[in-house]
C-alpha cells in the first residue's frame, strides 16, 4: 500500500482520480486537544477491486493538499465519503473548500432504509460482505510511523467504500429518490453549518432557567468561552465545562477571589485570562 508525502506524488494521483467517475475519500484526525480537528491523514481509492488505493500523510515535510483541493472543484468526479460531516469541516476550515459533486453513503444508506446514522461496519458487512479490524480505530494517527495495523485499518476505510457507493447510487437510481440525498448534502456543503459563531452558541447550553437575566449571563459567558476557544485553539470544555458555565452564571462573581472559589472551574485553562475575561 502507497504511501503518499510529496506534493508531486499527490497530483499525479489526484490528476489520475479526474479521469474517473467517482473516488472514494476518508480521513484520520484528532481533536481530544484542539478546538479545530488535526488532520493526521487523508485516504483515497479509484474505482475497480484493484483500483488504486492511497494514504495521504498531510503531516510530511512540505507537503500541500492544494491538489487534493482541486480535485475537490473537479466536477467531472463525485467525492465519495461515509458519515462525511467531520470530514467536510476539516476540509472547510484548513483549505476553504467543498467537495462537488459530493456522496455521502451514511445519508443514502438512510434513504435506502438502512436506518439512521447507520455505521460504516454495517454496511460493509450487509452490502461489502466483509469485515473490518477496528482494533486501531482509537489510535493516535498523528504519531510517525504508522504501524501496518493502522495503514490497514485505515485503507479498508475507502477499498469497501467503493462497493457500498455502487451498490447504493443503484439502488437511489431504481427507486428514484436521489432528489432526497441531494437535499441532505446541500446542507452539508453549507458553509453555515460549520461555522460556530460566539454569540451564538450560548443555545446549545442546556438550562432549566428562563431568567432573563440569568440567560443573559449565560450568553456572555458562553460567547468568551467560544471566543477563547477559538482564538487560542483548544477545546471549549478546557476554557471551562458547561456545568462550571452555569455556576458562575447563579453566582455571579465580581472579583478574582470570588471567582477562585468555583470548584467547577478546568484547571488546563490560563486562569489570569479566563478571570480577566469573565469580569470585564
Amino acid at each position: 500500500m502507497k504511501t503518499i508525502t510529496t506534493t508531486e506524488d499527490l497530483a499525479a494521483f489526484c490528476a489520475n482520480a479526474k479521469t474517473q467517475p467517482y473516488v472514494t475519500i476518508d480521513t484520520e484526525f484528532l481533536r481530544e486537544r484542539t478546538y479545530y480537528s488535526k488532520l493526521c491523514l487523508v485516504q483515497m481509492a479509484l474505482p475497480g477491486k484493484n483500483g488504486d488505493a492511497v494514504l495521504v500523510d498531510p503531516l510530511a515535510d512540505g507537503i500541500s493538499l492544494e491538489p487534493l483541493y482541486d480535485l475537490f472543484r473537479h466536477e467531472a468526479t463525485v467525492k465519495v465519503f461515509h458519515a462525511a460531516r467531520q470530514d467536510l469541516e476539516i476540509f472547510f476550515v484548513e483549505g476553504n473548500v467543498f467537495p462537488k459533486p459530493m456522496f455521502d453513503t451514511q445519508v443514502a444508506a438512510m434513504v435506502c432504509g438502512f436506518g439512521e446514522q447507520v455505521g460504516y461496519e454495517t454496511l460493509v458487512k450487509k452490502i461489502a460482505r466483509e469485515g473490518l479490524d477496528k482494533s486501531s480505530r482509537f489510535t493516535d494517527w498523528s504519531r510517525r510511523p504508522l504501524s501496518e495495523a493502522q495503514r490497514t485499518y485505515a485503507l479498508a476505510d475507502v477499498t469497501h467504500l467503493r462497493v457500498i457507493y455502487e451498490y447504493l447510487s443503484a439502488e437511489l437510481a431504481r427507486s428514484g429518490r436521489q432528489k432526497w440525498v441531494e437535499e441532505e448534502i446541500r446542507l452539508l456543503v453549507d458553509p453555515e453549518t460549520y461555522i460556530n459563531r460566539p454569540e451564538d452558541v450560548w443555545e446549545k447550553v442546556k438550562t432549566r432557567t428562563t431568567s432573563g437575566r440569568f440567560l443573559a449571563v449565560v450568553r456572555e459567558l458562553a460567547r468568551f468561552r467560544e471566543d477563547y476557544a477559538q482564538t487560542r485553539d483548544v477545546p471549549r470544555s478546557r476554557v471551562f465545562k458547561d456545568d462550571a458555565l452555569l455556576e458562575l452564571a447563579s453566582t455571579r462573581p465580581t472579583s478574582s477571589e470570588e471567582l477562585g472559589r468555583s470548584r467547577l472551574l478546568m484547571r488546563e485553562g490560563r486562569k489570569a485570562d479566563i478571570a480577566d475575561g469573565i469580569l470585564a
